[in-house]
């Protein structure tokens, strides 16, 4: 009988495919260290150039700095992606989010300020309802000052962190050390 069980390895700099080794070298120099993710998405080269090119385009969107974050780790919350809410735990953390938000969003509850639940929102209601965001949750995030083309660049950041969820539960990608502080299961 067949071997079917699936098998995505943490590749490092040295074992990636050739392709993938001067982008991990960049991913490297630029964090210090090359996380588990990244050497995963590296044995599919064009995997982990598409990654990092949603990545680039989601900096560059109008939202706010904040609402970037939010609607990070209410993806990866809602895709129930134990690395990714670790890493973005962290990475909202170092972006200054306040500490109760960011429990507040681990905890899929409520954050206190409005501009950033109608963001959570939004995301959470993109994520669970496929794209299909209940008019109410669409005029919520209209009313906090946020415009109807912003609602495309939340569903870039869902796209981006779609990818990277989906792609650590098909990888059972372990939790970096450097994330580990901040890591999180969801509730069985």
């Amino acid at each position: 009988m067949a071997d079917t069980e699936l098998r995505l390895p943490v590749h490092t700099i040295a074992t990636a495919p050739e392709r993938s080794r001067p982008i991990l070298e960049q991913v490297a120099s630029k964090y210090g260290f090359l996380p588990n993710l990244m050497g995963v998405f590296s044995g599919a080269p064009a995997a982990l150039q598409a990654y990092l090119a949603i990545s680039e385009q989601f900096g560059q969107t109008s939202l706010p700095p904040l609402a970037r974050e939010v609607v990070l780790l209410t993806t990866a919350r809602a895709n129930a992606c134990h690395y990714c809410v670790a890493v973005h735990s962290m990475m909202a953390t170092m972006a200054k989010l306040p500490a109760a938000a960011i429990e507040a969003i681990r905890n899929d509850t409520p954050i206190a300020d409005p501009a950033l639940e109608s963001v959570r929102l939004l995301t959470r209601s993109i994520v669970i309802d496929r794209g299909h965001p209940s008019p109410e949750v669409v005029r919520g995030f209209l009313a906090n000052g946020f415009q109807s083309n912003q609602i495309l660049e939340v569903l870039v950041g869902v796209t981006l962190k779609t990818l990277s969820n989906y792609t650590n539960h098909l990888a059972h990608t372990p939790l970096d050390a450097a994330f580990a502080p901040h890591s999180w299961e969801p509730a069985r």
